[in-house]
């Protein structure tokens, strides 16, 4: 086992043990939990790498034995038929000495040299006839002399090759079992990997809704397009994201799109939910937080989560989906349900109008799946693509959907803006967060872009630093400190940014890659990577709040 096998197996155990303990004994801030984790993460991706290799070069070594093996074995087969052939031809040899000898001696009377003196037969044809026996009985015997050589050879060599089958054998099975050993281990990293990427997730989600964003209309959409907005310094930049929290489930403006697109409730909820069927439940009574108990119809006609005046079928979806939340929420009436968009909004009462057509036109109807009410999530905005429950930190589910919420097929920025259901929703695109001082904008100077390019430089080369890196303004290190760790460190900083441009997946709805280019010249980064330490380092409240973002420049 060579030394740095050894170490990145130790460094691995000790990260495992030890930073899962400190995850849970000490009490941080967001920021702070969000930089450790990520250091966390960074050290695991670390120590896993070599290891990752050794498993590669004991696979390829593995391999190698075995295509060794099935050499050795040809070659014994070879070896063996051959040894077979040459036993078979020292028979024959041996047969055809045997009758020659006994010819021999029969005759030997007829050749022996002091008849042939003295007897008046022709003495020069029994001489040749000698000659000629004693000739081919000598080379009777070299041959049974070669062969037997032969078959020594063969034998020797044939016993050489099953010891070294049996040793290589051997190395092969010691191997497997150390890429057994190597790969439970990465195995036990990789899920340990996991559950801390569904932490920064979770963390991420937490620091988001620090925003306060509203997630459905029902809670007043305050989204305003930045673009249009000045912030007073001139040149600057504006991460935007597609859609708000939380992209699950029913999308109300998609809702409204579909309907204004001529599709009925049902194709809208099947649009949105993942193998559900739509059945008929009895109108029990529920407990709803500051109102008392009452039945679950009653109930749906408080609920203000989309406008009235929406189209009917997008309506009706939103009573399905509301119904079903409160019944799956309250697990049939057990548990009491609140009544801001945390759960859903209900203000009492009845809404009347269209939303009360809706409610009975809809009534007792639920979504289910295996026979279970399920919980069905909505938000306002998705942006032109939604994702399951999983995707964004929360428990699986088989319900809920991930998919591209368009009428078309999609090849630019431009195509989701004209062809996303939810289009005319004022969180469509939209920067979240904003600075008082810079006209409540999200505008971002060149230089704060730069730091934040900077702290995930000098992350990549130091990962240790990374609890330094939450938002100067929030007692991380300043612009300048991160500039002078990353030089230290053989880093070349930025000290402004010029331009910025992204790729993203049209099919699955993510930003794949950032590029910038600025004074220190050019350098790209992971999307997801990016997005994450954009929101452990941007100032104030400043985030990306989904897995599509893009980024203007003023």
């Amino acid at each position: 086992m060579n030394q740095i096998f050894k170490k990145s197996l130790l460094l691995l155990l000790i990260i495992i043990s030890f930073f899962s303990l400190k995850h849970y004994i000490f009490s941080k801030s967001i920021d702070e939990e969000i930089a450790e984790i990520s250091k966390q993460i960074s050290d695991l991706e670390n120590a896993i790498s070599p290891l990752k290799k050794e498993s590669g070069d004991l696979q390829t070594k593995i391999a190698q034995s075995k295509a060794q093996i099935i050499k050795v074995e040809s070659q014994i087969t070879d070896l063996t038929q051959r040894l077979i052939d040459k036993e078979a031809d020292l028979e024959i040899q041996k047969l055809l000495l045997s009758e020659r000898v006994k010819r021999y001696y029969k005759n030997t009377k007829k050749f022996n040299p002091l008849v042939m003196f003295f007897t008046s037969q022709d003495n020069s044809s029994l001489l040749q006839q000698y000659t000629w026996y004693q000739s081919i009985i000598g080379q009777d015997k070299s041959n049974i002399s070669q062969y037997t050589q032969d078959i020594t050879t063969l034998s020797q060599n044939k016993t050489n090759l099953e010891n070294e089958k049996v040793k290589i054998a051997k190395l092969k099975q010691d191997l497997e079992t150390r890429f057994g050993f190597l790969a439970g281990e990465i195995k036990k990293a990789e899920i340990y990997k996991s559950k801390l990427t569904q932490d920064l997730l979770n963390l991420e989600a937490k620091r988001i809704s620090s925003l306060n964003l509203p997630t459905s209309v029902g809670s007043g959409l305050s989204c305003i397009d930045d673009r249009n907005k000045d912030p007073g310094f001139g040149a600057g930049f504006a991460f935007f994201t597609f859609g708000i929290p939380h992209h699950v489930g029913l999308n109300q403006y998609g809702a409204y799109g579909r309907a204004k697109a001529g599709q009925n409730y049902k194709d809208i909820l099947n649009a949105y939910f993942n193998n559900v069927s739509l059945e008929k439940k009895s109108n029990i009574t529920i407990k709803v937080k500051g109102y008392g108990s009452m039945p679950l119809e009653t109930y749906l006609l408080g609920i203000y989560e989309v406008p009235g005046s929406w189209p009917m079928e997008a309506l009706k979806a939103q009573v399905v989906a509301a119904r079903s939340y409160a019944l799956s929420y309250t697990n049939n009436g057990a548990n009491e349900i609140c009544t801001t968009q945390a759960c859903q909004v209900y203000k009492g009462g009845s809404k009347g109008g269209d939303w009360e057509q809706a409610v009975k036109a809809t009534e007792g109807e639920v979504l289910t799946q295996n026979g279970q009410v399920v919980t069905a999530w909505f938000a306002s905005t998705a942006g032109g693509y939604t994702y399951t429950s999983s995707d964004v930190g929360w428990k699986s589910t088989g319900w809920t959907k991930k998919t591209r919420d368009t009428t078309g097929d999609i090849n630019s920025f431009d195509d989701l803006f004209a062809k996303a259901y939810d289009r005319d929703s004022p969180c469509f695109y939209s920067a979240q967060g904003w600075r008082t001082e810079y006209n409540k904008s999200a505008w971002l100077k060149p230089g704060e872009v730069a730091d934040i390019v900077n702290a995930f430089l000098l992350s990549q080369r130091d990962s240790s630093v990374n609890s330094n890196l939450s938002p100067p303004d929030k007692g991380g290190w300043s612009i300048d400190k991160v500039k002078e760790e990353l030089k230290n460190r053989g880093g070349t900083p930025y000290n402004t940014i010029n331009s910025v441009s992204v790729s993203w997946d049209k099919g699955s709805g993510q930003t794949t890659q950032i590029s910038f280019s600025g004074d220190a010249g050019s350098v790209n980064f992971d999307g997801p990577a990016f997005k994450t330490y954009f929101n452990s380092r941007a100032p104030a409240n400043i985030a990306i709040v989904g897995p599509l973002y893009n980024v203007e420049k003023r």
